[in-house]
C-alpha cells in the first residue's frame, strides 16, 4: 500500500512511540496487525493514550471497522472517520507519515528509540464485531 500513513509491519511498541513523539489529539497511522495475518490496525493518539482498532477487509476486498460500515478502499475508511462522530474515540486528524527506512535504523543506532518522557498509558485495543464494540487490554495486536 502506499499511503504515507501505512506503516506496514511495524511493533506496536515502536507504534505507540512514534504517536506519542507526534504529541496530538488524533495523530494517527495504520500498520500490520501482529498477531492476526491479513488484518490492519489503525492506532489513534488521545489523551497521551493509543487507540487501537483492527481493519478486516472482506473476500470482495473492501474494508471495514465496523460491521455496519464497509469501504472499497483503505483510502474511504480513513476518509470517514476524519470526520466527527464516526465511532472512534476521536476523529483521525494528523497521519504520522512513515519513515524511511535509513531514518528509521539511524534513529535506533544512535540510540534514540526511547520517546516516552512522561506518562505511560496502557494502550486499549477495540474489536468492533457482530457483539458491538469490545475493549482489551494488552498484548500484541
Amino acid at each position: 500500500m502506499e499511503f504515507p500513513f501505512f506503516h506496514g509491519k511495524l511493533t506496536k511498541r515502536t507504534c505507540e512511540e512514534l504517536l506519542s513523539k507526534k504529541g496530538k489529539n488524533g495523530s494517527y497511522l495504520v500498520r500490520e496487525s501482529e498477531s492476526i495475518e491479513g488484518v490492519l490496525c489503525l492506532c489513534v493518539l488521545f489523551e497521551k493514550c493509543v487507540y487501537t482498532y483492527r481493519i478486516f477487509r472482506s473476500q470482495q476486498g473492501y474494508f471495514t471497522i465496523q460491521v455496519k460500515k464497509i469501504f472499497r478502499t483503505l483510502k474511504d475508511l480513513i476518509y470517514n472517520y476524519e470526520k466527527p462522530n464516526q465511532g472512534l474515540v476521536i476523529n483521525l486528524r494528523y497521519p504520522v507519515k512513515k519513515l524511511e527506512a535509513s531514518h528509521r535504523s539511524q534513529r535506533f543506532k544512535s540510540g534514540k528509540d526511547g520517546v516516552y518522557d512522561g506518562e505511560k498509558c496502557s494502550s486499549a485495543l477495540f474489536v468492533v464485531g457482530f457483539l458491538g464494540l469490545v475493549g482489551l487490554g494488552g498484548g500484541f495486536i
